[in-house]
């Protein structure tokens, strides 16, 4: 399910966002200390929402920030969330944090995406998984996981590729059920034309293998320093009042077996 603002009233609006989180009106009443048939007047437009009130239920339906500024604009009021680029001199000392996670984390590979997995900035270990990518799919902007997943991307060099994509899939649909971005919607709908693969060696142990490799779905993947395997970890801003600073995630790959570690430490001369 997606949600437009620009067709709908508000009261339209919050409805279909309390059905897309499976919120009944008494419930959605009860955390917002209103009566339930308040919430039926909102919906029904036989009452408008304050700022106040629509902040409220926003926040008790998990609406994203940038959804939030939608609602308000949609009721008649001025954003109240900023959009703020990182290129703002404002943003410097997140900027400097963002660099130096990704930094530190070298020789292993690191990357700072924005909601809609555009990539925002990486650090150096990120090309060695770059290799023989088709010159088009590096142009600015650059997206991971149409990246990660066409045919003249990364696709081709990914062990587990069936495995890997079923991953994506999954983490992308969750991002498609918070946010209702029909962007997103149309992102899923593409990276599922692409062509998968066959999941040979997906539980194949290979020597010096972590455990692990039986805990989480690392990403296998061919270069020309050997066979990679890695699992991520997500980095976000748990505190964020900036829909730029709520969009921004940093994606960290550690090594899944110690040859991965291994090559990485290697190559970096560490």
């Amino acid at each position: 399910m997606t949600i437009q603002t620009a067709e709908h009233t508000i009261g339209e609006l919050l409805r279909r966002w309390r059905q897309h989180r499976r919120v009944s009106q008494l419930d959605l009443a009860l955390q917002a200390e209103v009566s339930a048939r308040h919430i039926s007047f909102l919906e029904t437009g036989r009452s408008l929402p304050s700022r106040e009130m629509l902040l409220r239920l926003a926040d008790h339906l998990g609406i994203p920030l940038r959804e939030r500024n939608s609602l308000l604009m949609a009721a008649g009021f001025a954003p109240v969330y900023p959009a703020t680029s990182l290129e703002d001199p404002s943003m410097g000392v997140i900027r400097s944090a963002i660099d130096l996670v990704l930094k530190g984390h070298e020789p292993y590979p690191a990357i700072a995406i924005d909601r809609y997995w555009t990539l925002v900035t990486a650090n150096r270990s990120i090309d060695l998984l770059l290799m023989g990518v088709a010159p088009e799919l590096l142009e600015p902007p650059v997206n991971v996981l149409r990246l990660s997943l066409h045919p003249d991307g990364l696709a081709p060099r990914i062990i587990n590729l069936d495995q890997w994509r079923t991953h994506v899939f999954r983490q992308l649909r969750n991002y498609i059920d918070t946010s209702a971005d029909p962007a997103l919607a149309a992102l899923y709908e593409e990276l599922r034309s692409y062509p998968g693969g066959d999941d040979t060696g997906r539980n194949e142990q290979r020597p010096g293998a972590l455990v692990v490799d039986d805990l989480v779905i690392p990403l296998r993947f061919r270069s020309e320093a050997g066979e990679l395997s890695f699992f991520s970890t997500t980095t976000v801003f748990g505190t964020a009042n900036d829909v730029t600073l709520a969009e921004l995630a940093i994606e960290s790959f550690f090594p899944a077996d110690a040859a991965t570690t291994d090559i990485l430490r290697n190559m970096a001369g560490t």
